[in-house]
C-alpha cells in the first residue's frame, strides 16, 4: 500500500507539472524538453554500460545542446551539428584506442534516438495537436494496464516483457482512440476519421516505442532506466512511448492535417 501511494502521488505530481510545462509553452515547454533529454541521455548510457560499452557521455549532452540551439535558431543548422557529431565522434575513434566503434555508434543512436525524437514536442509548441501525444501515449498505457489485468490471457512479447498481453494491446488502443474522440470533438479537430487513424496508429507505435525500451533494459539487465520518480522509475521507463509517437504526431499533422 505505501508503494502504491507513493506511485500516486508522484505520478499526481508529474502530471500537474506537465499540464503545467506544455500550457505555459514557450521556453519553459523547450528548456524542460532539453533537461528531460539530457536526463534521459544519461539513464541511456549508464544501461548500455551494463553490456560493457562504453558512450561518450561529454559528446553526448553536447549533442543534445547543440539539437536545442539548433531548434532555438528555427531548425537552421541541423545538418552542420549532426555532421560536427559524426566527424568528432570518428576523429576520437581514431585517435584513441580505447574508444571503439560499438562506443561511438551507441553515442550516436542515443542522440538520435532520445533528444532528437523527442524534441518533436517543441515543434508542436502553442499548438491543440500538442495534447495528442499525451492523451495517446498514457492512454494506450493505462488502458492496456487495466485491459490486461481484465481480460490478458495470451502473451504479447513474452521474451521482452512478459506481463504485457495481446488483449491489454487492443484496450490500449481501443481506449485512447476513445480519448481521443472525445478531445477532438470538444476542440473541433477535423476531419474525424484521420483523428482516429492517427490515434490507432500512434497507439501502436507508443507500444512499440515501450518494447524497444523494455528490450533494452532486459538486454543490459536492469529493472529500471533510473529513480527520479518514485513509483515509476527513470525518464524513459515514463517516456519511452512518448519518444517514438511524438515525431509520428507532428509529421502526421504536418502531411494530412495542416
Amino acid at each position: 500500500m505505501k508503494d502504491l501511494s507513493k506511485r500516486f502521488f508522484s505520478g499526481l505530481v508529474g502530471l500537474i507539472l506537465l499540464i503545467f510545462i506544455v500550457s505555459k509553452g514557450g521556453y519553459l515547454l523547450s528548456f524542460a524538453v532539453y533537461i528531460v533529454s539530457i536526463i534521459g541521455l544519461r539513464e541511456f548510457y549508464k544501461a548500455i554500460e551494463k553490456v560493457n560499452i562504453k558512450p561518450i557521455y561529454l559528446i553526448g549532452y553536447l549533442g543534445v545542446t547543440g539539437l536545442f540551439i539548433n531548434i532555438m535558431l528555427e531548425n537552421k543548422y541541423l545538418g552542420l551539428i549532426i555532421t560536427l557529431l559524426i566527424i568528432t565522434l570518428l576523429i576520437l575513434f581514431i585517435t584513441n584506442k580505447n574508444i571503439s566503434i560499438e562506443d561511438i555508434s551507441i553515442t550516436l543512436l542515443g542522440i538520435a534516438y532520445i533528444p532528437f525524437l523527442l524534441f518533436h514536442i517543441i515543434y508542436l509548441d502553442n499548438s491543440k495537436y500538442i495534447w495528442l501525444v499525451f492523451i495517446i501515449a498514457f492512454g494506450t498505457d493505462t488502458f492496456a494496464y487495466i485491459a490486461g489485468n481484465l481480460f490478458g490471457k495470451r502473451k504479447l512479447c513474452p521474451k521482452i516483457s512478459p506481463k504485457k498481453t495481446i488483449e491489454g494491446s487492443i484496450g490500449g488502443i481501443l481506449g485512447s482512440t476513445i480519448l481521443l474522440i472525445i478531445y477532438s470533438i470538444y476542440f473541433n479537430l477535423n476531419p474525424m476519421w484521420k483523428i482516429i487513424l492517427l490515434s490507432i496508429v500512434c497507439s501502436v507505435i507508443a507500444q512499440l516505442g515501450d518494447l524497444a525500451a523494455s528490450k533494452i533494459k532486459r538486454i543490459c539487465g536492469i529493472k529500471d532506466y533510473g529513480s527520479i520518480m518514485p513509483g515509476h522509475g527513470g525518464v524513459l521507463d515514463r517516456f519511452d512511448s512518448i519518444i517514438f509517437t511524438v515525431p509520428v504526431i507532428y509529421y502526421y499533422i504536418s502531411i494530412f492535417l495542416i
